[in-house]
């Protein structure tokens, strides 16, 4: 029987405590914990801090670029033991297959990963997606795959329309008592108690304290994010001490370079440091998760499954030890847990375009453009002049104004063309598979040349992210559904990070270019995108032109 102790100054979170004492770990779970008298000798030099590990209330691990088991070796060096991920993103592009793949390599790492069951796949009928999951697919994921909550309902409009085919979906969730996940940016007044009332019980797209403070109103917990492309803990901290039964901390969205540096970890010394209780900052991080998401992952007390971690202090929080389900996972800032060897999976038809697929055509001086907000997923709508040459708009350099392309990835068809301000290239072209949320290519660039070499880059290798600086090209494959590498973690960190580093060296002033660009075709999020199918105002929730008339 497999059996080891801990010792240290033990954190109990639960019972808000914290005491000397030795935590015994037997198969996996913990047998005894041992309280040492205060005056014991080895209680005046202890060094070492035990407590619950953190917990990311909501992720897609698809954005790392690394399959689960990877991911898994990167966040447990970090403290991570669990994680509540949503798969949509390879579920947009191979259905049940890819939810089925996500649950079969989760299972191969002590980390625990509860994956949802995803809501909206598509996330509307505005684009082209690879599948498509419905009412019975939910239900089987629910029943027969063990999957243990209903993903974000980033529908909106469907579920303030209390339209069929929502209904349904989220009909098969209540009747199982499991918790629905929502996705519900900029929702205000009476609609936020109408999205609540479906069963929706989380939200993690406020940037506001007053729209975090409405929709806990209304009985919805706020997850503060804050992830590689959406910040939000400046904004949403305050909670931590007004309402810390409400919160809990995501990252949504983190790519491999961030995640190799830090994780909620970085979230949990933040709070510290900015004042607030211990015990508040580690109800989020560690115990408001497995409560609200009914997870199989211990918090530190007896016959609770070892997921518990050691770090040095109270305030930096450095993680000497992560212990999941009772297999030491990290020590020391080093990954113990092994790669898993994994077969990529995909769904790649597309052909190479040529230079002229991508011209765009104007019949008004003014034209609408999107324009990105740096740390945020929301986007603004501009009507501005273009430049014009010979009745096509070209990239204005000179104006921040570039062109913006959707590549659909499923089939042959032409692409879709928009301009895009505030991305800052100043030459070259970046592109990428990763194209919230059915994955089509997506790609920004200061000319037509380097636009379309970079969108032919992805669909040669059938999944990617891409530099383009001339004649120089360099990309970072992404084999597994065009989304994820079955590589060394670390490695992929390095490259990507070298790939951040090449756009930015292009111009790009944005914190994360490529997290940036992969959320400009997400349909769900204010207010003016594109899809491969056309750009799409979310005010209007429909297709509108690029040319612009001003109303008279």
């Amino acid at each position: 029987m497999l059996s080891f102790q801990v010792f240290g100054n033990i954190v109990d979170v639960l019972n808000r405590d914290m005491f000397v004492g030795t935590v015994v770990v037997t198969e996996g779970r913990i047998a005894e914990i041992i309280r040492e008298p205060a005056n014991h000798e080895l209680a005046k030099n202890c060094d070492r801090y035990i407590l619950p590990g953190f917990i990311d209330a909501h992720i897609h691990i698809e954005s790392s670029m690394l399959i689960p088991t990877e991911f898994a070796r990167l966040a447990t060096v970090h403290g991570t033991v669990a994680t509540v991920s949503d798969p949509h993103e390879i579920a947009n592009v191979l259905g049940l297959e890819g939810v089925r793949f996500m649950l079969a390599n989760a299972r191969q790492t002590p980390m625990q990963i509860a994956l949802g069951a995803p809501a909206c796949v598509p996330a509307t009928s505005f684009e082209t997606s690879g599948a498509a999951l419905g009412d019975r697919e939910l239900q089987q994921l629910f029943e027969e795959d063990g999957v243990s909550y209903l993903s974000e309902v980033m529908n909106v409009p469907a579920v303030l329309a209390n339209q069929a085919e929502m209904i349904a979906k989220l009909q098969v969730a209540r009747n199982l008592n499991l918790p629905i996940d929502g996705h519900a940016p900029e929702l205000h007044g009476e609609t936020v108690q109408r999205y609540a009332n479906a069963g929706i019980s989380t939200d993690h797209e406020c940037i506001t304290l007053a729209e975090a403070l409405e929709k806990i109103a209304a009985g919805i917990k706020i997850l503060i994010r804050e992830g590689s492309a959406a910040k939000n803990y400046e904004a949403l901290h305050p909670l931590l001490k007004t309402h810390p039964e409400f919160c809990m901390f995501c990252s949504d969205d983190r790519h491999p370079d961030d995640l190799a540096k830090g994780h909620i970890n970085d979230l949990v010394k933040r709070s510290i440091a900015l004042g607030y209780d211990k015990f508040d900052v580690l109800q989020a991080a560690c115990v408001n998760p497995v409560k609200h998401y009914h997870l199989k992952v211990g918090l530190l007390q007896i016959e609770d499954p070892a997921d518990f971690i050691v770090v040095d202090d109270l305030e930096d929080f450095q993680v000497l030890r992560t212990y999941c389900h009772g297999v030491l996972a990290a020590e020391q800032g080093k990954a113990l847990l092994p790669s898993v060897e994994t077969l990529p999976l995909n769904r790649f038809a597309a052909t190479a375009k040529k230079i002229e697929d991508f011209a765009i055509p104007v019949q008004t001086p003014m034209v609408r453009v999107i324009e990105v907000c740096d740390r945020q997923l929301i986007t603004k709508e501009q009507h501005l002049p273009a430049k014009v040459t010979k009745g096509f708009a070209i990239a204005d350099i000179d104006r921040d104004i570039l062109k913006l392309t959707v590549v659909n990835r499923y089939r042959d068809a032409p692409p879709a063309m928009g301009l895009v301000k505030h991305f800052g290239l100043k030459r070259g072209a970046i592109a990428s598979s990763i194209a919230h949320d059915s994955h089509n290519v997506i790609a920004v660039g200061a000319s037509d040349a380097e636009l379309c070499t970079a969108v032919n880059a992805i669909i040669a290798t059938k999944g990617g992210v891409v530099v383009v600086d001339g004649n120089d090209v360099q990309l970072l494959q992404l084999p597994v559904a065009g989304l994820m590498s079955n590589a060394d973690g670390y490695d992929i960190a390095a490259q990507y990070e070298s790939l951040n580093a090449k756009a930015k060296a292009l111009g790009s002033s944005l914190t994360s270019p490529f997290m940036t660009l992969s959320f400009l075709a997400l349909l769900v999020i204010p207010e003016l995108k594109l899809s491969d199918l056309g750009l799409f105002s979310t005010t209007d929730f429909n297709f509108v032109s690029l040319d612009w008339d001003e109303p008279s």
